[in-house]
This record gives structure tokens, C-alpha cells and sequence, in this order.
């Protein structure tokens, strides 16, 4: 079999001291009886570098309060900075913030290559007023990896991100777990055709199977999707021979597993 360059394009990462209160948080927030598959902290992440023959990761938290914002950015950047090239860190913002100009700055003197939403934990609807300061300041200079979809809740549902993406042409945005968790089908014929969207594969192929996945992927077309785990939610290896095990060419592979991510953050 074929070995891909892999890069996993959706991570979470949180400092040693915290990670399992974040966990369980979010483990609670998706009703996950099992629990999530790892704790959350990098020097796991790192070991599952080498036993899922991963390359590199996307890592990102999500700042719940405004005055979080800071502190975030600065420990995902120090995480990129240890992890000798290992990782590639977004940063986080939040629409209640009173300097959303100055937050952006700091995430890029930080070089940090992104933004993470998640508007369902962080309680907004993307086409809310109070967002648009975050796109203007983003809009031609940093992609946007936000969370969307889920059936019950309205923050993010496909018809909210397709007002975002008509009103910001020029505006990259990642529309984690094929565009719309729990909502794959919606999102799949409302959203796979706007030219700014990419789509991540996170928290997808386990619940709605290979098939549909398969279909969906190529309803938004191999050229804007990007292969991703959920780290710490899911195993890695599992995710990987998911995705393996759909009727995909190597060039194909190769775009999803890796290629889109180096051309969309320019690695």
C-alpha cells in the first residue's frame, strides 16, 4: 500500500494543566458517552506523530471568554515554536472582544497562519453584526477554520455561513467536519459551491459512514477538502483508514491528505 504525507488539519491542544477539564468539557458538550480517545496535551499529539505516520498538525484551541484571547494565541504559538516545525498553529478570536483589530495583529506577530471559530462553544451566529470586524480584519490575510453545523443548535448552521461567504469573497473559510456536523447533507448542497469554502473531514466518516462521505467529498470536490482528525477526540489511525478505505486515486489522496493544506497555509 501507498504511504501518503499526511498533515491533520483540525487539532486541539491545551496546556498539561487544564487539558483533561477541557476535555471532559467538550466531551460533554457532544454527549460523548465513551469519551474522547486522548487527553489533549502536545507531548501526546507527538506520539501519535509517529505511531499514525503523521507529519504535521493544525493546532488551535478556542478562547470562551475575550480575555482569553491572549493568553490562547501565545501558548499555541510557543506549542508551534517547540515543536520545530511539527506544528502549525492558529489563533483564536473572539467577537466580543474590544480590540479585534489589535487581537489580530498580535496572532500574526505571533506567526501564527490562522483563525479558529467554534460558534456553538463560543455561543455566536456567524452572520451576527458583531462578527464582521473579525472577517474584515481576516478577509485576504488569514483563513478561518470554523466549526459548522449541528442540529441542535443555529449558530452555525449552512444558510449563516453562506451569507458569510457571499458577503466575503475574498475571505478563506475551513468549514470543519465536512461543513456542517450532523447537517452533512444540507450543508453539502447549500455550500459546495462557493470558490472561498474548504471543508475538513473531522468528525464526519464515523457517523455517517464511508459512502456518504465519499459522496459528500466530491460534492465539494477533492481540491478544497483537507484531511482532519478532531484530536484528542478520535484515533488518528482509525480516521486515516477511513479515509483509505473510500474509492479515491493517489493524486486524489495525495490533495486530501496533504497537498490542499500546504497550498491553503502555505507551508
Amino acid at each position: 500500500m501507498k504511504t501518503y504525507t499526511i498533515i491533520d488539519a483540525h487539532c486541539h491542544i491545551y496546556p498539561e494543566k487544564i487539558a483533561a477539564k477541557a476535555v471532559a468539557g467538550t466531551d460533554r458538550f457532544y454527549e460523548l458517552s465513551q469519551g474522547s480517545a486522548y487527553g489533549g496535551t502536545t507531548a501526546e499529539l507527538l506520539k501519535i506523530k509517529e505511531a499514525a505516520h503523521i507529519s504535521r498538525f493544525i493546532v488551535q484551541s478556542v478562547a470562551t471568554t475575550p480575555h482569553q484571547v491572549a493568553s490562547i494565541n501565545t501558548f499555541i504559538a510557543g506549542e508551534v515554536q517547540k515543536s520545530g516545525g511539527i506544528f502549525i498553529g492558529l489563533g483564536t478570536l473572539h467577537p466580543d472582544s474590544t480590540d479585534i483589530e489589535k487581537d489580530v495583529d498580535h496572532l500574526i506577530g505571533l506567526g501564527l497562519r490562522g483563525v479558529k471559530l467554534h460558534p456553538d462553544i463560543q455561543r455566536f451566529a456567524v452572520d451576527d453584526p458583531k462578527c464582521m470586524q473579525i472577517y474584515e480584519c481576516c478577509r485576504a490575510r488569514l483563513p478561518i477554520l470554523m466549526h459548522t453545523g449541528d442540529k441542535r443548535y443555529d449558530f452555525s448552521n449552512p444558510d449563516r455561513v453562506a451569507r458569510v461567504l457571499r458577503a466575503f469573497p475574498d475571505l478563506t473559510v475551513i468549514g470543519a467536519h465536512l461543513g456542517g456536523w450532523s447537517v452533512w447533507e444540507e450543508s453539502s448542497r447549500k455550500l459546495s459551491g462557493f470558490d472561498n469554502l474548504y471543508v475538513d473531514t473531522s468528525s464526519t466518516i464515523g457517523f455517517i459512514g464511508a459512502t456518504l462521505a465519499e459522496t459528500y467529498i466530491r460534492r465539494f470536490d477533492v481540491n478544497k477538502i483537507l484531511f482532519g482528525t478532531d484530536y484528542p477526540m478520535w484515533s488518528p489511525k482509525d480516521e486515516i483508514s477511513a479515509l483509505l478505505a473510500m474509492n479515491f486515486s493517489e493524486a486524489e489522496y495525495e490533495k486530501i491528505f496533504h497537498q490542499n493544506a500546504e497550498k491553503l497555509y502555505a507551508l
